[in-house]
């Protein structure tokens, strides 16, 4: 009995339609990523254990730096709008257009209110190089209880969180704790890094 040929089928294989695919979603993963800001202040966080993920929105943080100097950043444009305009009436403080927009697109700041408006007419470019002396968080000055109690009222939904050096000392520690439980702020996280016993587990 003669022998059936199977016709044989070419197997190129046309790419275009996965190259197509391929060409869009990098284009929306280009467009859609957003960049982290450059923070004022390296920080070596302490380790630990938890693995806790914070949220992507509705935060504030509260940095403190080895030297004992404490940064603050508050997410959402709009809400440091409002948060710049609010703390400066407190302080009889006026900021105009330009300078409320700069403050809004600010990640991370250090500074006291009198050296705010110099800090803000640098350029976004320059601003690493600015010498951020800290928020003042002293019992006398505490200038960083206006900017914790003033973003609770804009966001009532806004979580808090510390990420402190390592080296930082104890002293600085307390009194940043002490402003957010004299706010009523008695709920927040500590950003730490995740040890490395945890990682080899």
């Amino acid at each position: 009995m003669p022998k059936v040929k199977v016709p044989r089928k070419s197997t190129s294989v046309d790419m275009t339609a996965m190259t197509d695919v391929a060409f869009l979603l990098l284009t929306f993963f280009m467009l859609a990523t957003q960049f982290k800001p450059e923070e004022p202040v390296t920080i070596n966080a302490p380790s630990s254990i938890a693995e806790v993920l914070l949220p992507d929105k509705d935060m504030m943080t509260i940095t403190i730096s080895n030297d004992s100097r404490v940064f603050f950043e508050l997410q959402g444009q709009q809400y440091k709008e409002q948060l710049i305009q609010k703390v400066g009436a407190l302080h009889q403080l006026t900021f105009n257009a330009d300078e409320v927009k700069a403050f809004s697109l600010v990640a991370s700041f250090g500074v006291p209110l009198d050296q705010l408006k110099t800090f803000l007419a640098v350029k976004s470019a320059d601003r690493s190089k600015f010498n951020q002396t800290g928020i003042p968080a002293d019992s006398l000055h505490n200038e960083l209880a206006d900017w914790v109690w003033q973003s609770r009222l804009i966001n009532n939904n806004v979580r808090v969180a510390i990420k402190g050096d390592q080296d930082a000392t104890f002293p600085i520690v307390k009194r940043v704790i002490a402003t957010l439980q004299e706010k009523k702020v008695n709920r927040f996280n500590f950003i730490t890094n995740l040890s490395t016993e945890t990682v080899e587990k």
